[in-house]
């Protein structure tokens, strides 16, 4: 997520939980305050309730501010977990208040009688805790579907079930203002918050369970439903991929970390394979959209795999490099010429050993190769830091030009390119060739003329010859 984008949530989070607990405040205030005036035990157990969603709403708005926090050296995927530790501890409280609320109507349906002064100033307060609930809900709920933050969805939630609870109250209130006009046979009527308020409670249970459920899942680094298979279908789309092997996912708040293994082919270079993650990560990403994903390219034999690409991948694998690979078939014998680079920094003993690894696993992997022989050389060639060489003799630009076209086949010698060598000067020359050549018969024409070159001009030690068709000069 870009830095900006980053800054805005964490913004937006922030303020959708401080303006939770600012409303919390100002409730558990009012309750309390007409409560005590009126002498409604459900007003009082209301600003009771009020008080531990002022409790709920600071431990989201810490929760918040704290997840947001970057990841470092003891915390290396971040802090997003904290929401989710939030996320359950306000499903406990929430929970440990349906308690609450059904022993007290258990105890005013069978073991108590509470009278309720239902005063205007009773009804007004808990319309406006109705309001407020409403609106602060709303609000959380948009932050938390917009950030995926468990510990906003919770808080929404909790202050959600406050409208019911409010509602209960009031209807409570009403049934007693009802029972008190009607006479004593309707009595009974007041009895009718106890019970719907048990209604509201069991409800909230549910509701809290789910929630709760939601948040140790991903404490328990549970896997989102369904993201696996997602991730799995997306990855195998890429290009170069021939199968996904293994995925995981874990979440942190609202941040999806996912790993995940895929087979490519071994005999393509690194880059290639590269290219290939990079491409299975850019569409993970777009499709957790927060987060981080780890690719691992695992290389496998493919079906109708040549031999050049077989013999390379397995010195790859014991970090050789092999070229210029030759197979022949001698009365029902096969055997493979190759020549293997090793590292230069080598001893001819251990490149020896380095090489008797690479033809043993040619053996065990090519079981109808007979035998194997190699040519040794260093793998890094140093990279010369002279200039080109363009005041070179005139008489060895001369000598080189007479040599090549004098071969027939080639012609208009061109851009002699000359550079001082580490055994005297290293040559790139262009010819020019008929283009409906057969290309064996171009190669033949450049061997040929680099032969000619060397054994005919003292003091080249590097040629290399390119041959182009005719009017491409």
């Amino acid at each position: 997520m870009p830095e900006n984008a980053q800054a805005q949530a964490e913004s937006e989070k922030r303020s959708a939980a401080l303006s939770s607990v600012l409303a919390a405040v100002l409730l558990t205030g009012l309750k309390l305050v007409v409560g005590l005036l009126t002498g409604s035990l459900g007003i009082l157990a209301e600003a009771a309730h009020s008080g531990l969603d002022l409790v709920a709403a600071l431990v989201t708005f810490f929760a918040v501010q704290l997840s947001d926090r970057p990841p470092d050296e003891q915390h290396l995927y971040g802090h997003g977990k904290i929401e989710n530790l939030s996320a359950l501890i306000e499903t406990l409280l929430l929970l440990i208040t349906c308690v609450w609320i059904i022993y007290e109507a258990i105890q005013r349906l069978f073991f108590e009688t509470v009278e309720i002064d239902a005063s205007i100033w009773a009804f007004g307060v808990m319309l406006v805790s109705i309001v407020v609930d409403i609106s602060r809900s709303r609000i959380l709920y948009a932050a938390a579907r917009k950030h995926k933050s468990q510990a906003l969805e919770a808080d929404a939630l909790h202050f959600s079930t406050d409208i019911w609870s409010s509602s209960v109250v009031i209807l409570g209130l009403g049934l007693v203002w009802l029972s008190e006009r009607l006479g004593p046979e309707w009595g009974w009527l007041a009895q009718a918050d106890a019970v719907a308020a048990m209604v509201v409670a069991v409800i909230v249970v549910y509701v809290s369970i789910q929630l709760g459920k939601r948040a140790t899942a991903v404490l328990l680094d549970s896997a989102p439903p369904g993201m696996v298979e997602r991730i799995g279908t997306e990855a195998a789309q890429v290009t170069g991929v021939d199968a996904v092997n293994i995925v995981r996912v874990r979440q942190a708040g609202a941040s999806t970390f996912a790993d995940l293994t895929v087979s490519v082919d071994r005999s393509i270079s690194l880059e290639e394979a590269h290219e290939i993650a990079a491409e299975v990560e850019r569409r993970v990403v777009d499709l957790v959209h927060q987060g981080d994903v780890v690719v691992h390219v695992e290389p496998v034999a493919q079906v109708g795999e040549s031999l050049p690409q077989t013999v390379g991948a397995i010195a790859g694998r014991l970090g050789l490099r092999a070229h210029n690979i030759h197979a022949h078939e001698v009365r029902g014998h096969y055997f493979i010429d190759l020549h293997a680079e090793v590292p230069s920094d080598l001893t001819l003993g251990e490149a020896h050993q380095r090489v008797d690894q690479l033809e043993a696993a040619i053996r065990r992997e090519l079981p109808l190769i007979s035998e194997v022989h190699t040519h040794i050389e260093p793998r890094s060639v140093p990279v010369l830091g002279a200039e080109l060489h363009q005041d070179a003799d005139p008489q060895l630009r001369a000598q080189i030009m007479a040599v090549v076209e004098s071969i027939s086949g080639l012609t208009d010698c061109h851009e002699i390119q000359i550079r001082p060598g580490s055994d005297g000067y290293d040559l790139a020359v262009h010819c020019l060739a008929d283009p409906d050549l057969p290309i064996t018969e171009a190669h033949r024409l450049a061997d040929e003329a680099e032969v000619q070159i060397r054994v005919g001009v003292p003091g080249i030690s590097q040629i290399l010859v390119h041959v182009e068709p005719e009017g491409e000069a």
